[in-house]
């Protein structure tokens, strides 16, 4: 029976390594871990990282080697009430999933670890900064997990097909390596399920055709969620449409909202590309109109021409930084009256103080411009919009320049 409960346990569970020399990957954070392993009073952690990269069994390994008396919960699963009831008795509490508790939850956590009651060994996937409350962060020791490298999971490939009892190709631990994204719990998964197929079929060859389809993870509040929009936004602004596309790719197979990544176009179709190409901005914005209109999964198609339309389009922020300049100006010096000559005079009375008086209209002018000043007089002379001589830009700007040299 109990040989049959063994068998029945996922895999993942039956490999979990049960010393620290056992446990993967971490290597950058190793003699921290280490440290805190030695430590005569285990400090409150919490361990935060993708899936899959051990944060649980890491917090079970470092409960385990202090001796104490500890419990581990999952925050979706324990509401504070049972929790409250579980806890007298314990030492070290194993939290899983921190984040799920709300902001308000997290602070029953801080007079029990103020006094020194309990350790908390928590874990999370979604960026503490965002998720965990600030008080409740100033009492914990942050370390940051990453992903398993490939080689790293061709290590654990084998060391569960071990557990398993089957024999596979270098190859083919190596392309279910690749396949689970740096996740070790996705891997030994996949490992499962080739541990079914005849073995003829464990081929790679045959485990590309027979391998459900992989679901690439998505976190749209986590870290991975803002990395790969920031990593799309930044390979167009560096004019890689390859690289753009590829992460255009990634957030899409992890489901993420088609409209928040045209909304994301938009954007960088103004303050990237701004005037190097004045149709960056129409092409951006028929892109979220025909995602819209259309749905997915053909969506992708207007996307994926926006995206690689972007990245080789001539680039100028020279709009956006000219708006924060102005922007800094109103903010440390505040709003400057406008020049009378601007004003509108809408009462008899403002006709007396003058306002209008002196305006230059410029329509009434040869090619439509008026010699005057239109800033306040503390500003006259300032300069905030300083074109780049890229794209489009030189050309809308030359017809202003005509004009200047004649001031």
């Amino acid at each position: 029976m109990k040989l049959e409960i063994e068998e029945s346990q996922p895999l993942a569970d039956r490999i979990r390594p049960a010393t620290m020399d056992d446990f993967v990957g971490q290597g950058h954070i190793r003699n921290r871990i280490d440290a805190f392993a030695q430590s005569k009073r285990m400090p409150s952690l919490l361990l935060f990282g993708p899936p899959g990269c051990g944060k649980s069994t890491l917090a079970l390994l470092l409960a385990q080697l202090t001796g104490k008396k500890y419990l581990r919960v999952s925050a979706p699963e324990a509401g504070l009430t049972a929790l409250r009831k579980m806890l007298p008795g314990q030492e070290i509490l194993i939290l899983d999933e921190l984040h799920r508790f709300s902001k308000a939850q997290q602070d029953f956590f801080l007079p029990i670890l103020e006094s020194g009651e309990i350790t908390l060994l928590a874990t999370t996937t979604e960026n503490p900064s965002f998720s965990v409350t600030r008080q409740l962060l100033s009492r914990l020791h942050v370390l940051r997990l990453r992903q398993l490298s490939r080689e790293e999971l061709v290590g654990v490939s084998h060391r569960g097909a071990q557990e398993l009892g089957v024999e596979l190709e270098e190859e083919s631990h190596k392309m279910l390596a690749a396949m689970a994204g740096g996740d070790a719990r996705t891997l030994l998964n996949l490992l499962e399920y080739t541990a079914e197929l005849p073995k003829e079929r464990r081929c790679p060859e045959c485990l590309r055709e027979s391998l459900p389809e992989i679901v690439v993870r998505g976190d749209r509040d986590g870290d991975s969620h803002y990395e790969l929009v920031s990593a799309m936004i930044k390979s167009i602004r560096g004019s890689d449409p390859d690289a753009a596309l590829y992460y255009l790719a990634c957030l899409l197979e992890s489901g993420e909202d088609p409209r928040f990544v045209t909304r994301r176009l938009i954007i960088s179709a103004t303050e990237d590309v701004g005037l190097g190409d004045p149709f960056a901005l129409n092409q951006a914005v028929a892109c979220h109109q025909a995602v819209e209109a259309i749905g997915m999964p053909e969506g992708l198609i207007p996307m994926a021409q926006t995206t690689v339309y972007l990245a080789l389009a001539p680039k100028s922020n020279a709009t956006y930084a000219a708006y924060r300049t102005a922007q800094k100006e109103v903010r440390e010096n505040g709003t400057r009256a406008v020049p009378l000559h601007l004003r509108n005079a809408t009462s008899s009375l403002q006709r007396e103080w003058g306002y209008g008086r002196g305006y230059l209209y410029p329509h009434n002018f040869p090619k439509g411009w008026a010699d005057q000043d239109y800033l306040p007089s503390e500003l006259l002379g300032r300069k905030f919009y300083h074109p780049k001589d890229q794209g489009e830009e030189p050309r809308l700007n030359a017809w202003l320049r005509q004009f200047k040299k004649q001031r």
